[in-house]
């Protein structure tokens, strides 16, 4: 669950990080307004990978886009485009 706190708290900083834990963020208010938020390291590299996840499906999904309109690539031309590129030349 996550825990809201208003950024003046943050005089007392070490207060306000014993409250962080994995999976339990901190989020830091100005006026009301959510400014920011504090993880723990394991939260942020699961965010990270998530990220990561995201943007290869993306990708993926954009290739498979490409294909469908301009057609797949047989798997000799795909093993001689590797080739190529495995030596340098495009």
């Amino acid at each position: 669950m996550p825990t809201i706190t208003p950024i003046s708290d943050l005089r007392n900083y070490g207060n306000v990080l014993e409250k962080v834990e994995v999976g339990s963020p901190v989020y830091l208010t100005r006026n009301g307004r959510g400014a920011y938020s504090i993880r723990d390291m394991a939260d942020e590299e699961n965010f990270q990978k998530a990220e990561a996840m995201i943007q290869l499906m993306c990708e993926l999904n954009a290739g498979l886009r490409s294909a469908d309109e301009e057609g797949w690539v047989s798997e000799e031309e795909l093993e001689k485009q590797l080739k190529l590129r495995r030596h340098g030349r495009k």
